[in-house]
């Protein structure tokens, strides 16, 4: 057998090492988890998904969402929806509005993407008042009774209202507020503003998104007790 050139035979060796070079050096690389002076892009259909250990829906997904659609949402790590941004009409043009849920699922903003600004919630506003105390809804009885009274949409769990209150001369009486036909707060003297933040109900779940019934009640010990509501929102716990 004839013997190869003694240079063929370092040049093999030569390359035998420098490949279990390499190989050491692949097997050995770290985690490419870092990008550096760079961007990462997602294209042609394709999306990021981050799931939790125990599998379940991704706590946070963005990219391809059906059709021609990208979207994005956030989801708890319980599994719940927090934040949304997609039509689901599968429309690569179509509107999307962004959507920000409770723990419970239920929707509490949403902006309007057909004029702007919000959706939801719907926010009350309080008309202007009559500044004549003598046009204010006013009682002279000696019973509670109620003088004024507004329907509204529960979208927060407090609710602050300021009442007005006034008596006549040498009169004297008490005014109180009902929400839904429970005592909300405390009565006051009249002549003194009636100024409470408190929870709508114990039971919030119960009387979101339902419209609740909000009564002024007033009563005199002697002459006319006045009341007119001058500033009512809802309010976060």
């Amino acid at each position: 057998m004839p013997q190869l050139p003694e240079d063929i035979i370092d040049r093999l060796t030569q390359m035998e090492r420098r490949i279990q070079q390499l190989s050491t050096a692949v097997n050995t690389r770290p985690a490419l988890n870092q990008v550096s002076g760079g961007g990462v892009e997602i294209t042609d259909g394709g999306y990021l998904a981050v799931r939790p250990p125990d599998g379940g829906p991704a706590v946070f997904a963005v990219g391809s969402w059906s059709g021609a659609e990208y979207g994005m949402a956030i989801r708890r790590q319980t599994g719940s929806l927090a934040l949304s941004l997609h039509n689901g009409d599968g429309s690569s043009t179509s509107l999307q509005p962004l959507r920000i849920f409770d723990n419970g699922g239920r929707e509490i903003f949403a902006d309007d993407v057909n004029t702007g600004g919000l959706a939801r919630p719907w926010l009350t506003m309080l008309p202007p008042q009559d500044s004549s105390t003598a046009r204010w809804p006013q009682t002279t009885a000696t019973a509670w009774t109620t003088v004024a009274m507004s329907y509204n949409v529960v979208w927060q769990p407090k609710m602050r209202l300021i009442v007005s209150t006034r008596v006549s001369s040498g009169g004297a009486g008490s005014v109180q507020v009902l929400v839904n036909g429970a005592v909300w707060g405390t009565a006051v003297t009249a002549g003194t503003d009636f100024d409470h933040t408190g929870l709508i109900s114990s039971d919030f779940a119960s009387v979101y998104g339902t419209t609740i019934k909000v009564e002024i009640q007033a009563k005199a010990t002697s002459g006319t007790v006045y009341a007119s509501p001058v500033l009512m929102h809802g309010r976060q716990t």
